[in-house]
């Protein structure tokens, strides 16, 4: 079991000067020992209040800042811990007054900041007490926060009320507000027509008339797999009788409450061959569906999960052993494509079986039993041995960088809440309990709704709310545009966003923490530069400290449009985590598809520095599949297959020869690390097509690859070598689909 190297990073120098001046700064600030002004007033009452965690979901941040002295905020027990209250605008903060529970902290300080990531200390180290304590102090900021460093009981921090005093300011430079009035928001949301919503006193039978129905509108259709049936299947806190769920296209399964284990089905989540129109000795085609935020106490012991790509399993406990392969999968066949698992605990023994690859990411696991080409672990505790080709298991003990997915739930009210994991390094093992995070009520959120337009849409943003999209299709004719710090934009049940005329779907600006998670996007028919782009161009601003994430992000050129994009995704930011996409061009979709009518040149751009990629799929794209300019940049788990529809080689002739790389590090790059990498060829339009190599990458000592491997599907097709030049032909004159291997390169 090996870990990554830590990242060395360029200096930069406007980061270094910024932190030059923010250290003076903090030196010309002081404790008053006055009394506070008599014009001042109560700025932080009812405002939005986020913390580093809570203890559970009946002591949300919100409740320090709600002005009942009857309920309050707690933290799980840990060190370090904050809350924090946005005022809204910059204020003049002349005194915070804090009201400790029996659990506080004997070190902490008050901080503000104009943008809720560089902040500055306005008050001394001070030893907090049980009950009110009043603080005079000095300084500005649009953010203050109570930063706790050392608790003073085993419990965590707790706050009955957080109250911040100064004298009122009208920002001079308003924010951007909609055009016209404001959108309505609200902590009970309607979610749609397409979200069921079950508790435990729902009868079992009417929870399971409900998913049967679902699926079996689904059972050997034609039309299903590219269809805009959207299912959502919420279960709030409790224990459920026997459920059997097959979960089909379009559809989730998830629990509502702040840990998986608060929500406990008996039966199964389950997900085999033999209901795909058209594959149905086969699960290969089970695509879109996902699972979230449960237990399972699997009926007979095992869950079965034989998905294939955009299928995530996150954040569950399976009470049991846990299988990811179809029920057919003997006597050759029966196989599945996937696949995706993290932040989840499995009891018993994961049995990949069939599966052709597969990646978990820092979970726990009894034990794991198979592997067919390419098995990727990172940060899973109970994982197998690095052990690569033989069996083909690539396995790091941690994972550089990672936060987890933004995930609904319900407090204790009833109110329903958006938890945002907080960021962790060196991760290993499942998050849960007690997560590290921010919990954001759902009255900061625009929850959108299939007819929303873009416009709808970008005023919700410019109103200062994040976005929750529910399930459904969107048809923007302009770009969502994404310009705040932290903005949270997420969905449930694949809501599909589709640009007119060529536009760009969804645009982040260079800013910190913004996330974006569970979100589909076709191409039109009209051909769009880009679907996505993070960032600017030649733009290098250190996130480090608070990247922006992608997580659970799919792409499409071809589905149940003819649609054409010239780039799926760019990404400009440095230090942006991606976990989790799958960038497809069809190779077959519910209109029709070919080399000439739905095009697409690479899948994934990278210009940013420090990227992080952690469970990458990219298929099928006519050129480069992704360039990779940025330097730094470490991917942990690619799986790629090639153009099936080359008509001939002279259309697919590369800058180095023929066709080109699935993957292709810039020769300009001086550092990267790719951890366990696939790529397979089925050149069934053209089977005497070839590809000069899969892995294309500057040879130099900073450069390097581990554990990659290329396959031709049934022997359909060529590729040359695996890296560069080296690793031999598939197909391999072993003959039945057997790949070729490198173990380090170089």
């Amino acid at each position: 079991m090996t870990s990554p190297p830590p990242l060395v990073r360029r200096r930069r120098g406007l980061v270094a000067l910024s932190a030059v001046l923010a250290g003076a700064l903090a030196t010309t600030v002081v404790t008053v020992a006055t009394d506070a002004s008599a014009a001042e007033v109560p700025l932080s009452q009812g405002k939005p209040a986020t913390a580093s965690s809570v203890e559970s979901a009946a002591y949300p941040a919100s409740a320090a800042v709600d002005g009942n002295t009857g309920t309050r905020w707690s933290s799980t027990f840990a060190d370090p811990q904050w809350l924090q209250v946005d005022l809204g605008s910059t204020q003049t903060i002349s005194r915070v007054v804090l009201n400790w529970e029996a659990a506080y902290a004997s070190a902490f300080t008050i901080q503000t900041s104009p943008n809720g990531s560089t902040w500055t200390t306005i008050s001394p180290v001070t030893t907090g007490r049980a009950g009110e304590q009043t603080l005079n102090v000095s300084g500005s900021g649009r953010y203050v926060r109570m930063n706790g460093t050392i608790r003073a009981t085993p419990y965590g921090y707790s706050l009955w009320e957080f109250q911040v005093f100064g004298t009122a300011v009208t920002p001079t430079t308003p924010t951007p507000t909609p055009s016209g009035p404001s959108l309505p928001t609200s902590d009970t949301p309607d979610l749609g027509a397409n979200v069921r919503i079950f508790d435990p006193s729902t009868p079992a039978a009417t929870i399971q008339s409900a998913v049967d129905q679902a699926f079996n509108a689904q059972l050997r259709s034609p039309t299903a797999q590219f269809g805009t049936q959207r299912h959502v299947f919420l279960f709030k806190p409790g224990t459920y009788g026997r459920v059997w769920a097959n979960v089909g296209f379009y559809t989730t399964v998830a629990g509502l409450g702040l840990n998986p284990d608060d929500v406990t089905i008996n039966g199964a989540v389950n997900v085999d061959s033999g209901w795909n129109y058209g594959d149905e000795k086969n699960a290969t085609q089970n695509f879109w569906r996902s699972m979230e935020n449960l237990s399972i106490v699997p009926e007979g012991g095992t869950n079965r999960w034989a998905v294939s790509q955009a299928a995530p399993m996150r954040r569950v406990h399976i009470k049991g052993n846990l299988t990811l392969a179809p029920s057919n999968q003997d006597n050759g066949q029966g196989y599945s494509s996937g696949g995706y698992l993290a932040d989840s605990v499995v009891d018993g023994v994961v049995s990949s079986g069939s599966q052709q690859q597969w990646y978990t990411r820092d979970s726990r696991i009894g034990r794991w039993d198979g592997g067919v080409w390419n098995m990727v672990f990172s940060g899973v505790q109970g994982g197998p041995a690095n052990a690569f080709p033989n069996p083909p298991h690539t396995t790091l003990a941690t994972t550089p960088v990672t936060r987890e997915k933004p995930f609904l739930y319900v407090d204790s009210a009833g109110l329903y809440r958006v938890f945002v994991p907080a960021l962790r390094r060196a991760s290993s093992g499942a998050s849960w309990p007690n997560t590290a995070g921010t919990s954001i009520p759902m009255r900061e959120f625009y929850v959108a709704k299939p007819g929303d337009s873009a416009a709808r849409i970008n005023s919700a943003l410019a109103q200062g709310l994040n976005l929750f999209f529910t399930p459904g299709t969107y048809a923007l004719n302009e770009t969502i545009r994404v310009t705040r710090p932290n903005t949270v934009v997420t969905g449930i049940g694949y809501p599909t966003l589709i640009p007119n005329n060529g536009v760009e779907a969804l645009n982040i600006a260079d800013v910190d923490g913004v996330k974006v998670s569970g979100l589909t996007f076709d191409a039109g028919t009209t051909n769009s530069p880009t679907l996505m782009t993070v960032g600017r161009a030649g733009v290098h601003t250190d996130h480090s400290a608070n990247p922006i994430s992608l997580q659970d992000v799919f792409f499409r050129i071809g589905s149940s449009v003819q649609g054409k994009a010239t780039t799926t995704l760019a990404v400009h930011s440095d230090d942006t985590l991606i976990d989790h996409i799958w960038a497809w061009r069809a190779d077959h979709g519910g209109a029709p598809t070919g080399w000439t009518v739905n095009t697409g040149d690479t899948g994934l751009l990278v210009n940013g520095d420090d990227v992080l990629a952690t469970g990458l799929f990219v298929e099928h794209y006519q050129k480069y599949e992704v360039v990779w300019n940025g330097n730094r940049g470490r991917t942990i788990f690619f799986q790629n297959e090639k153009p099936y529809d080359v008509p001939n080689q002279a259309a697919w002739i590369g800058p180095r020869g023929n066709g080109y790389a699935a993957y292709k590090v810039a020769d300009t790059v001086t550092d990267h690390e790719l951890w366990g990498g696939g790529s397979y060829a089925y050149f069934n339009v053209n089977p005497s097509v070839r590809v000069d190599r899969a892995f294309e990458v500057p040879v130099r000592s900073g450069v390097r690859l581990h554990s990659v491997l290329t396959v031709s599907l049934g022997d359909v097709g060529t590729i040359a070598n695996v890296v560069n030049d080296t690793g031999g032909a598939v197909p391999n004159p072993a003959g039945n689909t057997t790949p070729r291997q490198v173990v380090n390169f170089p």
